[in-house]
């Protein structure tokens, strides 16, 4: 009997990672490929019954697909018309994978936005000794986070330990989280509720049609003078001109931006100018941590083993939400 293909087109999976994916699919009958990237495999995938990837390209070249596992937490662009050669595989995220390497990008900007950090720096350039500026702290601080997944509940927890003093998480149900260390949960759409008290501001959603704009000028403007802004899930969430507009007119407190619209920003965009912004380049997530990266091998083994079982797997992806 012929053995089934399954394809494996990761960048950053080490040695031990790749023996971890080989042992389990050989053990489940498949024959496993590895290739460091799209140009690697291309031509090389028509055959493979799965694919595990983080990218979009090779997915046109697999016409015998049936699944597509995407290390991605974020999967908006394999939801493009015309991305599968088969409409028929199904498609899985990355999540669960994330949590820990985002949370702790998160709690490093919030921390620098609230200690004064980027002041200090340009001090130091000028050389140039500062006073004591006054500082605020993530203990005791009110947060609200939008997007409840595996990156908002982390983030809860993280900052919970921290002694945030109330975390509200919002979410298309409204729904709360089994385990999440949340106060309170409502739904997205009840912003306005809740932003005015809000000390710390974290959006970490997919980008979906309801979540495009979601931090309008009108919400941006409900926020407290002393309020941070911080987004580490897409950028289209974020009206860019009116938080530039906030910031340069000292309406908000601060913010921190991993990914904009467009990616990558044009050099002549005056967001890389504006005051008290922290600019990162989508980097908070991907697989640069070796956490990140252990964890999502550890995941797809898990639903390669459900798949091979006939059994339900975790984390697909319904389309036409987006997530």
């Amino acid at each position: 009997m012929e053995s089934r293909k399954l394809a494996v087109v990761q960048r950053y999976l080490n040695g031990t990672q790749k023996e971890k994916i080989r042992e389990c699919g050989e053990a489940l009958g498949f024959t496993v490929d590895f290739f460091d990237g799209p140009e690697a495999a291309r031509g090389k995938v028509a055959d493979a019954e799965i694919i595990f990837t983080q990218f979009r390209e090779v997915l046109k070249d697999a016409p015998a697909l049936k699944w597509c596992a995407s290390s991605n937490a974020g999967v908006d662009p394999f939801l493009v018309p015309g991305v599968f050669a088969s409409d028929q595989a199904v498609l899985t995220n990355g999540a669960g994978a994330y949590g820990v390497t985002i949370s702790e990008h998160i709690v490093m900007v919030a921390l620098m936005l609230l200690r004064r950090m980027g002041e200090y720096q340009e001090a130091a350039a000028r050389h140039e000794w500062l006073g004591g500026l006054g500082i605020r702290s993530i203990h005791g601080s009110r947060v609200t986070i939008m997007g409840t997944g595996d990156i908002g509940r982390t983030t809860a927890g993280t900052l919970k330990a921290m002694g945030a003093s109330r975390i509200v998480g919002l979410n298309h149900s409204g729904r709360m989280p089994e385990g999440a260390a949340f106060d309170e949960a409502a739904r997205s759409t009840e912003a306005e509720s809740y932003l005015p008290e809000t000390d710390i501001l974290i959006l970490c959603m997919p980008d979906t049609p309801e979540t495009r704009g979601i931090l309008s000028r009108q919400r941006i403007s409900l926020l407290p003078e002393h309020g941070i802004v911080i987004n580490v899930g897409r950028g289209s969430a974020v009206d860019q001109d009116a938080l530039r507009q906030a910031l340069t007119e000292h309406r908000i407190g601060g913010a921190a931006l991993d990914v904009v619209v467009p990616e990558p920003l044009p050099a002549e965009d005056p967001l890389w100018e504006t005051e008290n912004l922290i600019l990162t380049q989508h980097i908070s997530g991907n697989m640069t941590l070796g956490y990140t990266a252990d964890r999502s091998v550890e995941l797809f083994c898990e639903n390669l083993r459900r798949y091979a079982a006939g059994e339900p797997l975790h984390h697909v992806v319904d389309r036409t939400r987006g997530y």
